[in-house]
């Protein structure tokens, strides 16, 4: 019998015993108090040759308390400012450290442990995961994380992701210092907040499309309405004027589901400034081409490989809501009405730390067909070279801008003058 199995079998021992008699999170006294009793029992058994003897009683003790009582192995991962993500798939637990290495963690584990270390996660939420609800999102320990997670039969084994909101509060000023966007670019995006701007950020999974988002909302005014719509909140900027909304899953008996684009239809109807889409992948696309008629602008992220890319994926995305408008009059919508987009990407060379950078901020022209015109207003040339101004001013957007500047100033000159320090 390997150490794993023996540290299994006493760990559901420990479990069967405390059952019925102690709650394991508000009594880890009384926990450990019998986790020591039955190790101890063991042992004894060990030495009548009943039994492997272990190399480490007191540890063995330790490693149950914490699985029973607390997370398990993932506590030590947890208690650690640089771990992002934490990746379990069956009995095998990875994570992301902050220079963005996926590593494997030491400490065994069970897929049974495993299993039970998620459903503690989801106690405290109106989450489940069971035979009826295979799949499940939520936010846990106290909102400061997402978990999306799988059993059979939609997968073979207990297949989870807990995503760390590493960055709460996020400025564009603070991706400056991280050179994730030069000083120009950064001062261009404020400039496009403090307007009604129609924003789209796009990149792939991971590689900082909210924290951008979240950047550039703290960068709006505070007499702006804001109405944030996510299936899993993550944002956490302070709104002086507005509010978050958080999409709801079905419960027990199926109903009361609130969706994505039910929570935007809502908030048109809030008198928003802006509109805030965590993340667009379906039906809510559509909405957002009624929050251009309202007069109100947004700020979305897509999953997308270009910015070009994201523009199809928006009106992709916008079909899928089953009215009947043809793609060409959702392309004129957006054509019209979108001012930027920015990507963002994972800059990942050899033997450095991952850094997420922005790559390209393009903006959109007027159009007289139903088709994108694109203007690159800031382009890195390479992963890691300088994101720099291309000299383009998006005549729209600087329109807008400039009426909001103090009396004087231009989007134009501010650009000038950042470009020649």
């Amino acid at each position: 019998m390997t150490t794993v199995d023996v540290y299994d079998g006493l760990r559901r021992e420990v479990l069967a015993s405390i059952e019925t008699r102690v709650d394991a999170a508000d009594d880890p006294v009384a926990v450990r108090a019998i986790t020591e009793m039955i190790v101890d029992a063991y042992e004894m058994r060990a030495r009548r040759g009943d039994a492997a003897p272990l190399a480490d009683a007191d540890e063995m003790v330790t490693r149950i308390v914490r699985s029973v009582a607390d997370l398990g192995p993932l506590s030590d991962l947890l208690a650690r400012s640089d771990v992002e993500e934490i990746f379990i798939e069956g009995s095998r637990v990875s994570y992301l450290d902050a220079s963005g290495r996926l590593r494997g963690l030491a400490s065994p584990t069970s897929e049974d442990e495993n299993r039970q270390i998620v459903e503690r996660l989801l106690a405290p939420t109106d989450r489940h995961l069971d035979a009826k609800h295979p799949i499940v999102q939520a936010r846990v320990l106290d909102g400061s994380a997402r978990l999306t997670a799988a059993i059979p039969p939609i997968a073979d084994r207990i297949s989870a992701t807990l995503r760390r909101y590493t960055v709460r509060h996020v400025t564009l000023d603070d991706l400056v210092r991280r050179e994730a966007i030069s000083p120009n670019a950064a001062m261009f995006l404020g400039a496009t907040m403090r307007i009604r701007s129609r924003v789209a950020i796009s990149g792939e999974p991971g590689a900082g499309k909210t924290t951008l988002l979240a950047a550039m909302l703290a960068a709006a005014p505070t007499e702006h309405c804001v109405r944030s719509c996510e299936e899993i909140r993550e944002l956490s900027v302070p709104l002086v004027h507005g509010g978050y909304y958080e999409t709801r899953p079905p419960g027990l008996d199926g109903t009361g589901d609130i969706d994505l684009r039910a929570l935007v239809k809502f908030c048109l109807a809030m008198r928003p400034d802006r509109i805030v889409v965590g993340e667009v992948r379906g039906a809510e696309a559509f909405e957002l081409t009624r929050a251009v008629n309202a007069g109100c602008g947004f700020l979305c992220t897509v999953h997308a490989n270009g910015a070009r890319e994201a523009l199809s994926a928006l009106v992709n995305a916008a079909l899928m809501a089953g009215e009947n408008v043809t793609e060409s009059i959702v392309r004129r919508v957006y054509a019209q009405s979108l001012d930027l987009v920015v990507h963002v990407d994972r800059s990942d060379s050899s033997g450095e730390a991952v850094r997420r950078e922005v790559v390209e901020i393009t903006a959109l022209s007027p159009s007289l067909g139903d088709d994108f015109t694109c203007e690159p207003v800031f382009v890195r040339s390479g992963p890691r070279r300088p994101l720099e101004w291309t000299g383009t001013v998006p005549e729209r957007l600087a329109d807008r801008i400039d009426r909001a500047l103090p009396d004087g100033e231009s989007l134009r000159r501010l650009l000038e003058r950042r470009s020649a320090v």
